[in-house]
């Protein structure tokens, strides 16, 4: 896979994995936590773990799950503590977020059987409680 291009003197955005490994491993090290300790409680490889941690391994929601639940933090707190990396490191405030809404027509008592009523729809624009967060795995 080909990095993307930037450009020059521009500073090259993290990557999400490398936020979630730094995270993982802060918790677990203010814990005072060995990577056998939290893999074991996880029911993760010892070496898998290392690997996210280092930012090396693109892990499942459900590793992800599994590493925070065994640091005390859901799955929620976990990506919201690297969302929040991930802003103070771009300097970006979050973006706002375009929404699709279904707006229903007015209903009439005389609709003949063939005919289907069609929903318009309307774009705007709102700020989301979650700043627009999103993990795909």
């Amino acid at each position: 896979m080909t990095e993307p291009t930037t450009k020059p003197n521009t500073p090259r955005e993290p990557l999400w994995r490398d936020l979630v490994g730094d995270v993982l491993r802060r918790e677990r090290q203010a814990q005072d936590r060995t990577l056998k300790d939290v893999a074991d409680e996880a029911r993760i490889s010892l070496p898998y773990l290392s690997e996210v941690e280092r930012g090396r391994k693109e892990a499942s929601s459900e590793v992800l799950a599994a590493a925070a639940q065994a640091l005390g933090l859901s799955l929620g707190d976990l990506l919201a503590r690297a969302h929040g990396e991930l802003t103070r490191a771009t300097g970006r405030r979050p973006a706002r977020i375009r929404t699709t809404t279904a707006v229903p027509l007015r209903t009439t008592t005389a609709v003949p059987l063939r005919t289907t009523t069609a929903v318009p729809f309307r774009t705007t624009t709102t700020r989301a409680s979650h700043d627009g967060l999103c993990l795909a795995a």
